[in-house]
């Protein structure tokens, strides 16, 4: 309706216009609205006044039916009419609650008086504040339940609060009710204390948190100047280190010019007064030694690295169940897209459905990693050389994790299994492995399975065995689709080989 609907109420009943009056100062009522709240009916001395601008008016105002406003109003009702009826718009009427004093016209009360027991209109509601034998009436907003307002048990109004048991009550409950002997305070007391009372707490505890920042405030200072200070010392000792170092290095390169100068003399008696001076002192090489080999030891307790035995596998085809399927460049395996063939049921974790690598270790350490990311089927892991190549794909691929020169982890839905013998061992795992590490200790018999990812151990296998040990990799069948994903083994260009760099 917007603002053209509004300029055409009457700002007493909050209604459309009936029989609009236009006073002098220019404001528009309906001619019953005016008339109630003069209270024209029952005096006509006045006071006159508009209900708007508060002016007062002469006492021989005359009111006069405003035509022009009044077709407006019947213009704008009878288009909306059939708008509203178009979008379904119902009367919200029986919902509305009305002005007692109204009678002729009922308009919408916008209070309620809880010592008249009565509902009133804008009109009604500014006599109640005007006159002075009303003013003390407790005007609140307009409710239709009167008693939810007043004392149950003697239809009072609530004056008072009891502070013991902490209601609104009467002034029969505090004289000869349940609340004789209990302290009660005015509505507007009690109410004054507990916004007081609110508001001290309030205060406390914001007064509480200020305390608490200042101290955190003061304890991060305190940090930062405490990092601040480590910061300073650590760079001065580095510097200092570094100027040690630098030191070092520089009488050793001394050293091994002179020496190199030293081994490069022909005469036999220069080059043993050389010797007598000093170009080869026999502790200085001691020292130049003893610090050599404390590098190394250092060195020793970092290196060589998991990743320094990286190696890279190729899957052997020749050794694959029919029903895998071999990537070109023999780094991935997976099931074949096509149905399972009549008369065979196989389950997921089925070990027969493997793959060996072309490549088998008997001596040293090897690492390598297989990516698994989502898959919910799969089982790696190792078998010896027992079961050689030249058996059948089912067969040499039938011993994974089963028998005692196998060794493997199962991934089932979340759940993993460590195999071996037959026997399985339900793992911990906090996190789902998506890269799976296996590092072959062969000389220590042991074989140990990682979180690729995070570099944490998962389970190892005590392996003692003569024979080579061949990668293994199961991707498990797949079942309407769930488990199509390959089994990656994870490659680089160019491994690094420790022992040949040791040697």
């Amino acid at each position: 309706m917007g603002t053209v609907g509004e300029a055409l109420k009457c700002p007493v009943c909050q209604d459309f216009f009936t029989e609009p009056v236009t006073l002098q100062c220019g404001h528009d009522f309906c001619l019953t609205c005016i008339h109630a709240v003069w209270e024209t009916d029952t005096s006509t001395e006045g006071p006159f006044f508009c209900p708007e601008c508060q002016i007062f008016l002469a006492p021989d105002v005359t009111l006069e039916i405003n035509g022009d406003l009044q077709k407006k109003v019947k213009d704008f009702t009878a288009n909306e009419q059939p708008a509203a009826a178009e979008t379904g718009i119902k009367a919200e009427s029986s919902s509305l609650i009305h002005c007692d004093h109204c009678i002729e016209k009922p308009s919408v009360a916008i209070r309620t008086c809880l010592t008249c027991d009565a509902s009133l209109c804008q009109a009604h509601t500014q006599l109640h504040q005007q006159r002075s034998a009303l003013k003390d009436h407790m005007l609140v907003d307009v409710t239709k339940d009167l008693l939810l307002l007043k004392c149950r048990e003697h239809r009072d109004e609530l004056k008072f609060f009891c502070m013991e048991d902490k209601i609104p009550v009467c002034c029969l409950c505090v004289l000869v009710g349940v609340h004789k002997h209990h302290k009660a305070s005015p509505l507007h007391e009690a109410s004054g204390d507990f916004r007081k009372s609110a508001e001290d707490f309030r205060e406390k505890i914001s007064d509480k948190y200020s305390r608490i920042r200042v101290v955190l405030d003061a304890d991060e200072r305190l940090m930062m100047q405490i990092i601040d200070a480590e910061e300073t010392y650590m760079t001065d000792w580095l510097e200092a280190q570094r100027g040690i170092t630098e030191t070092q290095i520089e009488e050793i390169d001394r050293l091994r010019a002179s020496n190199k100068a030293l081994l490069q003399e022909a005469n036999d008696l220069q080059f043993l007064q050389a010797v007598n001076r000093d170009l080869c002192d026999h502790e200085k090489l001691k020292t130049v030694e003893k610090l050599v080999d404390d590098l190394s030891l250092a060195l020793s307790q970092y290196f060589p690295r998991m990743w320094s035995y990286l190696s890279s596998p190729a899957l052997d085809p020749k050794t694959a169940h029919p029903k895998l399927e071999i990537s070109p460049d023999k780094k991935q395996v997976c099931w074949r897209r096509r149905p399972v063939g009549e008369g065979l049921s196989p389950q997921p974790y089925d070990s027969q459905y493997s793959v060996l690598a072309q490549e088998s270790f008997t001596n040293g350490q090897h690492y390598w990693e297989v990516i698994v990311q989502d898959k919910p089927f799969w089982m790696i892991g190792v078998t010896t050389g027992l079961i050689t190549k030249k058996n059948s794909p089912a067969q040499s691929s039938s011993s994974l994790g089963v028998n005692s020169t196998s060794w493997c982890i199962y991934h089932g839905e979340g759940q993993y299994l460590a195999c071996h013998d037959t026997q399985e061992k339900q793992l911990s795992v906090p996190k789902r492995v998506r890269k799976l590490g296996i590092l072959a200790n062969i000389q220590k018999g042991e074989l140990s399975f990682y979180d690729a990812d995070a570099m944490t151990l998962l389970h190892s296998f005590c392996v003692q065995c003569t024979q080579p040990l061949y990668p293994m990799f199961n991707p498990c069948i797949d079942m309407n689709g769930v488990n199509r994903q390959p089994l990656t083994l994870f490659w680089i260009k160019d491994p690094w080989n420790w022992e040949e760099d040791e040697k």
